[in-house]
């Protein structure tokens, strides 16, 4: 059996909130391995966003261990998680997070120009991204330009630029109709076809149902891991450059 990609053991996150301690998670433990489509749920305040935070490196945990992709990212500094972050994951946001004085190009470059790659290289893959989600012919918009669906299939290409071990989506529906929604989701279905491993945290039943694994979260800890028996399937052609 292949290894996780995500070893999670015993984590725990609390905040000091004035004279109160909040535990936002009690002591999870969680494996996701190579080429998982996994949906995070739960309600308000149950921890699933102080999961996304700690899965996508931009906080660290309190107690526990995190292993991703075979290093140890509980312990790093901010600077080792930085790094992390532009190296092995792909972030997806509801509310896009693209640049508006730039073009859609510039936006999917981005993480590229972090990485110092030269150039050449990052204008091409950046190119082939967006090819990749429907958009070559929208290099030199910019993100104002633009509907709501395909601000996020920038986001997606984005996302998928650096080659990333993981693409990491936080309602990446949320601010979207239902139609446009579904098109969104048959870009996910495709790159989790492709290979890739995907993790979405998501209030919305169906859409969690693209997924194939289902992660509930409730006071703090893993309620439930409930396969998808009958995920929604859908054909988008979405070829990695």
């Amino acid at each position: 059996m292949a290894e996780p990609l995500i070893s999670i053991r015993d984590m725990t996150k609390i905040y000091v909130m004035g004279d109160q301690e909040v535990r936002a998670l009690n002591g999870v433990s969680l494996d996701i391995f190579p080429n998982d489509f996994v949906a995070i749920m739960g309600p308000s305040g149950s921890g699933k966003s102080t999961m996304m935070n700690m899965v996508g490196c931009l906080d660290t945990p309190t107690a526990g261990t995190y292993m991703l992709n075979g290093q140890d990212v509980s312990k790093m500094r901010d600077n080792e998680l930085a790094e992390v972050r532009n190296r092995e994951i792909g972030f997806v946001f509801q509310t896009f997070n693209l640049i508006p004085r730039i073009s859609i190009l510039q936006n999917v470059e981005l993480p590229l120009v972090y990485a110092g790659t030269k150039r050449s290289e990052r204008r091409e893959r950046a190119q082939g991204a967006l090819d990749s989600v429907g958009l070559g012919d929208r290099v030199n918009h910019k993100p104002n330009e633009l509907s709501g669906g395909q601000r996020q299939r920038v986001a997606i290409a984005r996302a998928i630029v650096t080659r990333p071990s993981l693409i990491l989506a936080d309602e990446p529906t949320g601010n979207l109709d239902t139609r446009t929604s579904a098109e969104i989701m048959r870009i996910f279905e495709a790159l989790y076809r492709q290979g890739n491993t995907v993790v979405m945290v998501t209030h919305e039943e169906d859409i969690s149902h693209h997924a194939r694994k289902i992660v509930r979260f409730r006071d703090g800890v893993v309620e439930a891991i409930e396969a998808v028996e009958n995920p929604i399937l859908a054909n988008e052609t979405v070829t990695l450059f």
